[in-house]
């Protein structure tokens, strides 16, 4: 779409060089004598840019720029002064006008002005727009999960967000930490500050200083420039550690003294440095194991420690696979532009009783690489990645796993359900075929059959092949 500009100034001729020099330029152009016609036009129809005369009858262009940035704070506004006002113009630029171009025009100085000023407020609205997108994206409602162990996540997240405390999330790799950190930066007050990701593991230690804190030019080979550090670019956000707990040690003793006291140093410099950042630091490993074998800093630990979030591994929220499942599926057709519309009761039986020693991470990476390669409508068993069936990723109740309460329990349930699922896994095993299948669990085609229907596992085949 073309941007849409409007002219304003009591100098007809100056109205009409400008709007045929912008309509060369591919901009929709409207003009207006005066500040008052200027109010009635922008109450009628929207603006990208207003250029306005500085001294002008009725309304000056001043008054002009106040009621613009009172009632369209987004609308970019230049100013045109004559030629030795240019104090006047400065004033304007302080009060929210953008530039300001001087009589006698000169063309390619005022063509780039005007490029630059809708540039400027195009990435301005692209932010504010991916801004939204992210703190929609990371709002409780698009977060996935319906368990105790979640429950008592979101309420943690819920509060701690709200306070500039210092986070130490736990749990294994793939189990959702850093969006979990995302969730308490983009729910609370800080949503519209930086959010900075350090990944602790994938930086070499001789690079860890330079990156964090920054460094002056000439500091070391290399430095031909002064560079802010991550704690800078975090400054009034906050600040992620992900997987704090491959800091060496030599690190966190600055890390350290930058919490503590709210200072930074670069590499090379002379001067200190204030920061104002929040802290959320994340590790799959014991902090406390290594704070007792030396390898981390029992101070920082504490410092980081605050308020502790747990990330629960996924094998011990299954309730919660099926949610994330088709969460997963839909969030890749529309990736793929696939139209699978759902997944297998069979098929999510097995995924159901999976392992998952990656966690989230990998139930996602499962239906990513199964939507990609999935040419039907609906995702069956064997669809799934082959590991998913087997003994080592499967999770098989044994007689000491299952509590009996007080209540007792339905025995004629569990045993159904144990062999639900050998008989799932026999006919994956098989590659569909029912014949095989039965042969592998010892019993016949026709009981088979039988079990299929009892369970109502919904697994059709070509007779003619079972029968061969």
């Amino acid at each position: 779409m073309k941007s849409r500009i409007l002219v304003v100034d009591d100098e007809e001729s100056i109205r009409e060089f400008l709007e045929i020099m912008l309509k060369k330029e591919n901009y929709e152009v409207t003009t207006a004598e005066d500040g008052l016609r200027a109010k009635e036009i922008l109450s009628k129809k929207t603006f990208d840019m207003v250029i306005s005369d500085m001294q002008m009858p009725n309304m000056t262009g001043i008054e002009l720029l106040k009621h613009v940035k009172e009632t369209y704070p987004d609308m970019v506004f230049m100013i045109i002064t004559a030629f030795g006002t240019t104090e006047s113009a400065v004033d304007a630029m302080k009060m929210g006008a953008y530039d300001y171009v001087t009589k006698p025009f000169k063309i390619d100085e005022v063509r780039l002005n005007i490029a630059n000023a809708l540039r400027s407020k195009n990435l301005e609205t692209e932010v504010r727009v991916l801004k939204k997108e992210l703190v929609k994206e990371y709002s409780f409602q698009n977060m996935v999960g319906n368990s105790s162990a979640m429950h008592a996540v979101f309420d943690l997240i819920k509060r701690v967000s709200q306070a500039p405390t210092n986070v130490l999330i736990t749990g294994e790799s793939g189990t959702g930490k850093e969006v979990i950190a995302k969730a308490i930066h983009y729910n609370g007050p800080l949503k519209d500050r930086p959010f900075v990701t350090v990944n602790c593991g994938a930086i070499p230690e001789n690079l860890m200083e330079s990156e964090m804190f920054g460094h002056k030019k000439g500091s070391f080979t290399g430095a031909i420039v002064d560079k802010a550090g991550l704690f800078e670019v975090a400054d009034g956000g906050t600040l992620f550690l992900d997987e704090v707990g491959e800091l060496p040690l030599s690190i966190q003793v600055k890390l350290l003294r930058a919490i503590q006291e709210r200072v930074i140093r670069r590499v090379g410099a002379t001067e200190d440095m204030k920061v104002d950042v929040r802290i959320i630091a994340a590790t799959n490993r014991n902090l406390e194991d290594m704070v007792a074998k030396g390898t981390f800093r029992q101070d920082l630990f504490y410092r980081l420690n605050v308020i502790n979030i747990k990330s629960p591994p996924l094998r011990e929220r299954s309730e919660d696979i099926p949610l994330l499942a088709n969460h997963f599926l839909k969030k890749y057709n529309d990736k793929l532009n696939k139209v699978i519309s759902s997944i297998s009761t069979e098929a999510m039986e097995i995924l159901k009783n999976y392992n998952y020693p990656g966690n989230v991470r990998e139930l996602e990476n499962m239906i990513e690489r199964t939507v990609a390669l999935e040419a039907g409508s609906t995702i069956l068993p064997e669809s799934l990645p082959p590991m998913v069936n087997t003994s080592s990723g499967r999770k098989m109740a044994s007689s000491n796993e299952i509590e009996i309460g007080e209540n007792g329990l339905d025995l004629d349930k569990v045993i159904g359900q144990i062999e639900k699922e050998l008989l799932l896994k026999a006919i994956h095993t098989a590659g569909g075929v029912k014949k095989k299948a039965a042969k592998l669990l010892h019993i016949s085609f026709r009981s088979m059959r039988y079990r299929i229907e009892k369970y109502n596992l919904g697994i059709v085949g070509d007779d003619e092949l079972d029968d061969e």
